[in-house]
């Protein structure tokens, strides 16, 4: 199994790219999203990838993140989603955006890609609602943040992922979508010191702007 590639990137398009590494010319097919983060063509560059294999054909698929990676092949797991119809999925929803989607039961947002119609993408979210959480959404910032250690817990400083939890449960119950309240609190930045009162005058602050 080829987990990533890391080389020189020789060629970029709407659907594909080609990276040279070791002599050899790897063509990945790629989600549209993953253009903008892409270095110059002649530029290194580290791609996570899924080779997919059937009796006709093998097929390099490649992602900016192990993240994008993971849920790639949570979406081929559903019967209907092949590896095409995913990408289209990841180039019109980016993964925290389907979390969302999904999380919220909004077959709509997710029927805009390519491919997907309501049926398909409503089957999608009853598969996929239990493998797919709140908390990855939250996982890439939290990453920015500072890391709770013993003594702020000692010293009762809130867990942030705690706070956020507590924070969409209570703009749910204000009567906003489950979809806008994820979005909102996922844009405030948490320190060691901030309350769910905090959170909430800033999501809301920013769900006025959407």
């Amino acid at each position: 199994m080829i987990a990533f590639i890391k080389g020189e990137l020789e060629y970029i398009s709407e659907e594909c790219i080609i990276i040279e590494s070791g002599g050899v010319g790897y063509e990945l097919r790629i989600p549209s999203s993953l253009i903008e983060e892409l270095p110059n063509v002649g530029e290194q560059v580290k791609v996570h990838t899924y080779l997919y294999v059937r009796e006709d054909a093998m097929q390099l698929y490649g992602f900016a993140s192990r993240d994008d990676l993971n849920v790639f092949k949570l979406l081929i797991t559903v019967n209907g989603i092949g590896p095409k119809a995913a990408l289209g999925i990841l180039s019109t929803l980016s993964t925290d955006d389907l979390r969302f989607a999904v999380l919220a039961d909004d077959a709509k947002a997710i029927s805009k890609a390519p491919g997907i119609g309501p049926k398909t993408a409503s089957k999608l979210i009853l598969e996929l609602k239990d493998k797919l959480k709140i908390e990855d959404a939250f996982e890439s910032r939290l990453a920015k943040e500072p890391v709770q250690t013993d003594m702020t817990k000692a010293l009762g400083i809130n867990d942030p992922k705690e706070i956020r939890n507590e924070a969409v449960q209570a703009l749910v119950a204000l009567g906003y979508s489950n979809t806008e309240a994820l979005k909102a609190v996922r844009q405030v930045l948490i320190t060691e010191t901030t309350d769910v009162e905090e959170v909430l005058k800033q999501s809301l602050k920013k769900m006025s702007l959407f």
